[in-house]
């Protein structure tokens, strides 16, 4: 049972991301619509699924266009033209439309035998050396991956492109870009070139669509094509792994949930929203107020900086039932918060889903007894995504 006590929001990062549920737990049932007093500005934060799904919904009075993290002044320190996670509607809705030509049902599955390809091999060679960091050599190397088969970066770039992406995700992920500006800088003059190429010569991938599109009857600028890009860096990366780590945790501590995979792989689709649920990568995101709003009896004034906190939305009990903290696969989900929800569900949601699938049903096929050690594990750091820096693998089971 939480304690009021225990109501407190403080934010995590690296090690303190082991066990952030309870935390969550006595936000929910003590204080849903919490206050947090802060040096750089007091912000807000809301536990519950209700309040969360009906927030994210409201964009118009719960803003992107300031930012998605609790400090204040964050589009400022950015520097470039806002990206569309940080756009409202209409301006978002727009260059929505034209990103999402790249995630149509029939271009996913086309990408699925690359990414199985990319995950049997990462497998073998995890399965041959029996042991290893299945982060280093398989959940992190795969979103990059299809981040950049997407993008349209070409094989022999990809070196380049993966070590700008880690130093943006790791700088992003502290809250300080500028300590990758030079990754910044690189990876928008390589994408620059590459945009003026794929002018010339279109491929089948994201910028080639863009170059080709138009937004209010004009080309889209070099700038929302780069926001686009660094979009797509920032958020298909680190989530992913995340994803992929903690639902390798799960089917390590929950063997009983391992077996009904095992012997009827096509609930895999449903397991897969199920580990999203309880992995929920992205912790939480924030908006901001547009104008004073009420909340269970709680005036948060406009102007004000209010967390999301998907994770604990995703284990309420009040949406999920007695067992919202177990790991249960084939639990029927009508709705979840992993993605968010409204104008800013994850435009890469079914690739997401599709790289979550296909590697967790080929760890399970070739490596059906294997472990990763949850203890031994190393978190990443940064307040808003929870993920593995690295998480021990054994392919028999011994770890």
């Amino acid at each position: 049972m939480a304690h009021p006590a225990d109501a407190r929001f403080v934010p995590r990062s690296a090690e303190s991301w082991r066990d952030p549920f309870p935390m969550y737990r006595a936000l929910r049932d003590h204080d849903p619509v919490h206050e947090v007093e802060a040096a750089g500005g007091d912000y807000w934060v809301l536990s519950r699924f209700d309040d969360i799904l009906a927030a994210a919904i409201d964009f118009a009075t719960f803003s992107s266009a300031r930012g998605l993290t609790f400090a204040y002044g964050e589009m400022e320190k950015l520097g470039v033209e806002a990206p569309i996670v940080m756009l409202d509607p209409p301006e978002h809705t727009a260059l929505r439309k034209l990103a999402t030509r790249r995630f149509t049902p029939r271009q996913v599955r086309e990408i699925e035998p690359l990414i199985r390809a990319f995950v049997v091999e990462r497998v073998e060679r995890l399965r041959e050396r029996g042991r290893g960091d299945v982060v280093a050599e398989l959940f992190k190397p795969l979103p990059s991956f299809v981040v950049a088969h997407s993008l349209g970066v070409p094989q022999a770039d990809r070196g380049r492109f993966d070590g700008w992406s880690e130093a943006i995700v790791t700088s992003n992920a502290t809250g300080d870009l500028l300590a990758a500006s030079d990754a910044v800088g690189a990876l928008f003059a390589y994408f620059l070139a590459l945009i003026e190429e794929k002018r010339k010569r279109p491929g089948d991938d994201m910028i080639s669509t863009l170059v080709q599109a138009e937004l209010d009857g004009e080309p889209v600028s070099d700038a929302k094509l780069l926001g686009m890009a660094f979009t797509m860096v920032t958020g298909g990366n680190d989530t992913t792994t995340g994803l992929l780590g903690m639902a390798a945790c799960l089917l390590t501590m929950h063997p009983d949930q391992r077996k009904i995979l095992i012997q009827d792989p096509p609930k895999m689709k449903g397991a897969v929203e199920e580990f999203l649920r309880l992995a929920s990568p992205v912790q939480g995101l924030a908006r901001t107020t547009t104008r004073d709003v009420e909340i269970r009896g709680k005036k948060i004034p406009a102007g004000r900086k209010v967390m999301l906190l998907y994770a604990s939305g995703n284990r309420d009990e009040r949406e999920f039932g007695p067992t919202a903290g177990d790991c249960d696969v084939e639990r029927p989900i009508r709705r979840h918060l992993a993605f968010s929800y409204g104008a800013h569900h994850c435009i890469g949601a079914a690739i997401a889903r599709l790289q979550a699938r296909i590697a967790l049903e080929e760890l399970l096929r070739l490596c059906p007894d294997f472990s990763v050690d949850p203890e031994a594990a190393r978190f990443a750091p940064g307040h808003f995504v929870r993920r593995h820096e690295s998480l021990p693998f054994d392919a028999s089971g011994l770890a």
